[in-house]
């Protein structure tokens, strides 16, 4: 494997573009926050990356110590990537640049891909407490594991058990909720975010 290129600047923002300054890096993380996931299922939710690139990518992220990779137990028997702790560190870091990068996603363009789950982490961002969440789009649904530290926190598709709560509300709310344009709790209140659950964290999401 070809040395790792480096902007040689003793600078600690430096050295972390050095490890995640590549084009996709970061977006793949933001897929692995999901937990293990198959190249496969990665190249299909990361729409315009090469598999070369994609490839080359998951090489850099092991040797850096931000995934690994590990064969499924039969009957799966297929090889999947999962963030390290240091992997997971990028929560937040990801988290603080879609936050900073919410004025400029405007109106939805004609040829922006979508899928529902990347809604999870703008999501995750308005939510506090514990808890399994499940959100019902138009475009799918998605689940959030609320006060998750060392596990995936959301999933695509249902949640794996009985969730704590379930929001449900159309793309357009959810796309207002990334934009910044509302918030959860005055979605929640103009009744364009529906809240069922009777645990403590769909009381606190109703009752903020």
């Amino acid at each position: 494997m070809p040395p790792r290129r480096s902007y040689d600047q003793y600078c600690s923002a430096a050295r972390a573009l050095d490890v995640v300054g590549d084009r996709w890096t970061l977006l793949i993380v933001r897929e692995l926050l999901a937990g293990p996931r198959r190249y496969t299922d990665l190249h299909a939710d990361l729409p315009g990356v090469s598999t070369d690139v994609l490839a080359s990518r998951l090489k850099d992220m092991e040797r850096d110590g931000l995934t690994t990779r590990r064969r499924l137990p039969p009957p799966g028997a297929a090889y999947v990537y999962e963030l390290t702790a240091r992997g997971r560190e990028l929560l937040p870091v990801i988290q603080a640049l879609g936050a900073w990068g919410r004025p400029e996603l405007g109106d939805r363009r004609p040829t922006d891909a979508v899928r529902a789950h990347w809604f999870a982490l703008p999501l995750l961002r308005e939510l506090e407490g514990e808890g399994l969440l499940e959100v019902r789009l138009d475009e799918g649904c998605f689940h959030l594991h609320v006060g998750a530290v060392d596990s995936p926190v959301y999933g695509d598709g249902p949640a794996p058990r009985d969730p704590d709560a379930v929001l449900t509300l159309d793309t357009p709310t959810c796309i207002a909720l990334s934009r910044g344009d509302v918030s959860l709790t005055e979605a929640i209140r103009e009744g364009r975010v529906e809240v069922t659950g009777d645990s403590p964290l769909a009381k606190q999401l109703r009752e903020p």
